[in-house]
């Protein structure tokens, strides 16, 4: 840190002078400290990103079933364990393509050329040449090339909103600071990737590369490691539970037969076909179709996902963390508030739009009334604004150019007419600035600044067309409007005019005109949001790097109310202290990146699934910490969206919400053929086991059971994964990290399986031994399981309410589905040419009627499970 430390000290620390090193002395710094970029310590490649796509413990149970299968020679199981493994691959290497480059994105940013003096003498170099010791110089519209120590400054402002968040130009200065100063307070630094707003200066660099202000967000960044998302997580659980219980049951059955006197081979075979039941070969692929449909869902409405389980980590969003500018609000400064005449106005309109009007008491004004002032802020004024709207300057004045035109007040007439014939320009020490109009013949001084400092160079205001003598009472009257306008975390500018003959007389006894104050707008559409928001059970927490007023003004302006806190007191206060106020604190101010993390990591100890929004290159870290990070596409750095796990292309906070209502409504798509699967598979496994504890023959064959699940189970969950969303998803609160995927399923995964259980057993006992023909028994046990499921989809449709209640028939790609699965499983039963190779023989078609009948049992309870529990419930989309 210099910020704390005397130009001579730090001249001397890093051997250097004012006129600068010579190329030697640089040379040598550059081969001890190193270039002056960011470092890569890794590179995600395309082959990587295509190998995680296998990292699933079901997927690895896939491939040894698949290697199995392979050693069995049973090349029809095979080739479709296979298909369907690579498929699910493919599918999440395309969606994951766009590999995390955070840190290139750090070293485009911060790739540029400086002005530096070297040899006496001023060069442009490439800014990755630079070297602690290096004296620059600064001009306006200059990236800051490193970061260093201001000595020498003329009106030197920058914009450090993508590094602090701090939405204004930050005026810079050369004295020395405390050292407890936070990053957005070191007024006589500058830092690298922040740009000259104004003015220009020389500064001595402190710190290059992976040890500037970039470098070390980069570092934060490297350092953080990717957490599994809850649906990650439930799944290597789903798959450890079913490795371990697949392998338990297929080792009882197979030594079990081989002591009664079976064959090792024939069992072994028995063991094999029950571990592929309880595989559910499917789950993989459809979970990742679903969240690919999700996906592209969210893309319509302005939210890009960059990472396929994010959309599942959304719907289970608690909390919220988000920057202010320009995320809750505009980034857009705009005048509020006018003192004019003994009155106070009220201004309308929002950002830099030139629409609005002059309010007193509730009641539209001509803006004649206070023309002079709304004169004076557009001729003492060097901004513009371009075609576009975009600011070219300070947006402090461009809010005044923006207040005047609603006056239909034109900036570049008025410089037409009134040109400027001098000036004295704004410094730090001074807070104000004047400039020279000839005017109607005259001479006359305008001048803006301080409302504190504007006052005392004031002898007389103006009010109602006449001067009259500034009194004390009105003196008074003028500052306490001015703090009650600061109060509201307005910033306020003071203005004043004169007669003027001499130039060194422009700044004594002029006549006070009035007071103009602005603040960054909240977007009109994030109150609503937020309100969502609570509605949803979702906390919005605001982390900034403003002060403390603005942030609390902007954040109870939206619908946040909360605890108020800034970085030092957060700085101060011990660990076991802030995790127990974590949960009151709604609104954090004057904040660096490492706060952030602080702020999230705590949140996350609470418990909370935490989303973290913002767009600057001191939200990366906080982005890639959080379970998920949300950058704005439009404002938002490319170091921010790379850090991120998603883009709000709009840059809308709205947005978000919507998000979180697609997340949710995504992971009950999941849920649904979650439970349509592993409901089937579970009761697979127990006709399997059950049929052979009791000496009987095996009920299904291997392919059998493998056409069923990949089949008349696959294709029917696929057409669930596109289903509409559950009803009242927006009225539930978050679901709690920890309930696993099945919570509230018994109907599925209890009754639905023992009643598939109890009547496929009874189907096989009759063809086996009332009739005595195994290859039937085999074949009408896989028509119950098939029909079973498939009625079972349309139960799906919901796993809160009765699929009657939700539209039975609404979704047409399931009745498509569950159409073509009905009739290649009638296929496989009447085509005996065609059965044959799938081990089917023909069932008559009374035989076939009775099955499909009685298969429609498992639904049934399901449905009236479901209806008992919620008869009672309203249901709104």
């Amino acid at each position: 840190m210099y910020h704390d430390k005397k130009v001579e000290d730090i001249l001397k620390e890093l051997g250097t002078r004012k006129e600068g090193l010579t190329e030697k002395e640089a040379s040598n710094k550059l081969k001890l400290c190193g270039l002056n970029e960011i470092k890569q310590a890794k590179k995600i490649s395309p082959f990587r990103i295509f190998v995680e796509q296998f990292h699933s413990i079901v997927i690895y149970i896939l491939i040894a079933a698949l290697a199995i299968s392979i050693f069995l020679g049973e090349t029809v199981d095979a080739i479709a364990i296979g298909v369907i493994v690579v498929a699910n691959a493919i599918i999440g290497f395309i969606q994951e393509y766009r590999a995390e480059k955070s840190i290139e994105a750090l070293k485009k940013l911060a790739g540029l050329k400086a002005t530096v003096i070297r040899d006496g003498e001023e060069k442009d170099i490439d800014s990755k040449l630079l070297v602690p010791g290096d004296i620059i110089r600064l001009d306006t519209g200059d990236k800051v090339p490193a970061d260093s120590r201001i000595f020498e400054l003329i009106n030197l402002q920058t914009q450090e909103a993508a590094l602090t968040g701090e939405s204004l130009p930050v005026k810079k200065e050369i004295r020395v600071l405390d050292s407890k100063a936070v990053l957005a307070e070191r007024a006589n630094m500058v830092f690298s990737g922040t740009i000259i707003a104004d003015g220009k200066g020389k500064a001595i660099v402190t710190g290059t590369g992976m040890k500037s202000q970039i470098g070390k967000i980069a570092k934060m960044i490297e350092e953080v490691e990717p957490e599994l998302t809850p649906l990650q997580k439930q799944m290597n659980t789903l798959g450890r539970w079913l490795g371990t219980v697949t392998l338990i049951v297929a080792i009882i059955v197979f030594v079990s037969g081989v002591l009664k006197g079976g064959s090792v081979h024939e069992f072994f075979l028995v063991a094999v076909s029950l571990a592929v039941a309880a595989i559910p070969e499917g789950l993989p692929a459809v979970v990742t179709v679903g969240l690919a449909i999700g996906v592209k869902r969210m893309v319509k409405k302005n939210a890009l996902i960059r990472k396929l389980p994010s959309v599942e980590t959304l719907g289970s969003t608690t909390v919220i963390c988000t920057d202010k500018t320009g995320t809750l609000t505009k980034n857009e400064m705009t005048i509020k508030k006018i003192y004019a005449n003994n009155k106070i106005i009220d201004v309308s309109g929002s950002g830099y739009e030139r629409k609005g009007g002059f309010f007193y008491k509730k009641r539209e004004i001509n803006p004649k009334e206070f023309q002079l002032l709304l004169n004076i802020g557009v001729l003492n004024n060097d901004a513009s604004l371009d075609k576009e709207n975009n600011v070219v300057g300070d947006p402090t004045e461009a809010a005044l150019i923006i207040s005047a035109a609603k006056a239909g007040i034109s900036k570049e007439n008025m410089q037409k007419k009134f040109s400027r014939k001098d000036e004295i320009p704004f410094t730090s020490e001074r807070k104000i600035m004047t400039t020279i109009h000839q005017i109607n013949g005259q001479n006359m001084a305008y001048v803006k600044g301080a409302p504190e400092v504007v006052l005392s160079l004031c002898k007389s205001v103006y009010e109602d067309g006449r001067i009259k003598l500034l009194t004390d009472k009105k003196r008074k009257e003028i500052l306490e409007t001015n703090k009650h306008f600061a109060d509201n975390a307005l910033r306020v500018l003071g203005f004043a005019y004169k007669n003027v003959m001499d130039k060194s007389r422009a700044e004594k006894n002029l006549v006070f005109v009035g007071l103009q104050g602005m603040m960054d707008p909240p977007r009109m559409e994030v109150k609503e949001a937020i309100r969502k928001c609570k509605k949803a059970g979702i906390r919005v927490v605001v982390i900034t790097g403003d002060n403390e007023a603005t942030a609390r003004a902007v954040a109870h302006a939206v619908g946040i109310d909360g605890d108020v806190i800034n970085g030092k007191e957060l700085v101060d206060m011990k660990e076991s202290v802030f995790e127990k106020k974590v949960e009151e604190i709604a609104i954090y101010a004057r904040v660096n990146p490492e706060h952030k993390n602080k702020i999230v990591a705590a949140l996350k100890k609470k418990g909370h699934i935490v989303a973290m929004t913002g767009d600057g290159v001191n939200d990366a870290p906080a982005l890639k910490r959080a379970d998920i990070g949300i950058s704005m596409g439009i404002t938002g750095t490319d170091v921010a969206k790379e850090a991120s796990d998603m883009i709000l292309t709009d840059d809308n906070f709205s947005s978000i919400v919507n998000a979180v209502e697609e997340g949710r409504g995504t992971y009950g798509n999941i849920r649904k053929y979650f439970a349509y699967l592993i409901s089937g598979n579970i009761g697979e496994v127990l006709i399997v086991f059950l049929a052979i504890t009791f000496g009987w023959s095996i009920p299904m064959t291997a392919t059998q059971i493998l056409l069923i699940n990949l089949v008349t189970d696959g294709l029917p969950a696929v057409a669930l994964s596109a289903d509409s969303f559950e009803p009242n998803a927006m009225k539930r609160k978050p679901r709690n990290q920890k309930d696993h995927i099945h919570k509230g399923m018994k109907a599925f995964l209890v009754y639905y399986p023992a009643a598939l259980t109890i009547v496929a057993l009874s189907v096989f006992y009759y063809f086996n031994f009332v009739k005595g023909n195994l290859l039937q028994a085999q074949t009408a046990t896989f028509l119950t399981v098939a029909m079973f499921e498939l009625y079972q989809a349309f139960a799906c449709r919901s796993t809160i309410y009765p699929a009657f209640r939700v539209g039975l028939f609404k979704n047409k790609w399931l009745i498509l589905a569950v159409g073509a699965s009905f009739m290649l499983v009638a296929t496989t039963i009447f085509v005996p040419s065609f059965g044959k190779f799938l081990d089917m023989v023909p069932l008559s078609v009374g035989e076939f009627m009775v099955i499909a009948l009685l298969s429609s049992s498992g639904a049934i309870i399901i449905e009236v499970s479901k209806y008992f529990k919620t008869r009672n419930e309203e249901i709104h989309y």
